[in-house]
């Protein structure tokens, strides 16, 4: 068995979309995925399954039969997430605040053609690192003030995106290490 973490969008935020953190473990343990784990309410679920494949589109379907609202699902193995807390390239800086630190989550790797959309786009002092199927961010005025949210890189990128601060991420790799 393969611990996974499931990211889920835009649920439990400002009254839409609500789903109660033990009523998501009831919907995962029913298809059948163990060791089942939530942490805090916007939706990440640490569980284990013998593979990745199926798992966003089995749950998206059975959120989507229960509540009658979709929402999308990003998974990372434990290793990806490993790898996604390794290589933050903003850990090297001086002078960075971790509080303002986010990693937004995309669904798969973007093509060529939107990332070069991106290349040359300034949001200074916001400043961001796309590496495989995450985006670093970092956002030394909040990101409740940046343009770089998940609307703006699902519109340039044309994937599925979420984003965590990196508190969050950090908790949430324990959680899957424990």
């Amino acid at each position: 068995m393969t611990i996974f973490l499931s990211i889920l969008r835009g649920i439990n935020v400002s009254g839409h979309k609500q789903i109660k953190m033990t009523d998501l473990k009831i919907l995962y343990e029913n298809l059948g995925f163990k060791n089942i784990t939530t942490y805090i309410q916007s939706g990440n679920v640490i569980f284990e399954n013998a593979t990745a494949k199926g798992i966003s589109e089995r749950i998206e379907k059975n959120i989507e039969a229960k509540y009658g609202f979709n929402v999308p699902i990003i998974i990372r193995s434990i290793d990806e997430m490993k790898e996604v807390i390794n290589r933050n390239p903003f850990l090297k800086e001086k002078n960075i605040e971790l509080e303002k630190l986010h990693i937004t989550y995309l669904e798969k790797d973007p093509m060529q053609e939107n990332l070069d959309k991106l290349k040359d786009l300034n949001y200074d002092p916001d400043r961001f690192y796309i590496s495989g199927k995450e985006i670093y961010l970092y956002c030394p005025n909040g990101y409740g003030n940046t343009k770089l949210n998940n609307t703006f890189f699902e519109n340039k990128l044309k994937v599925k995106a979420t984003t965590r601060n990196w508190k969050t991420t950090n908790e949430i790799f324990k959680i899957m290490k424990s």
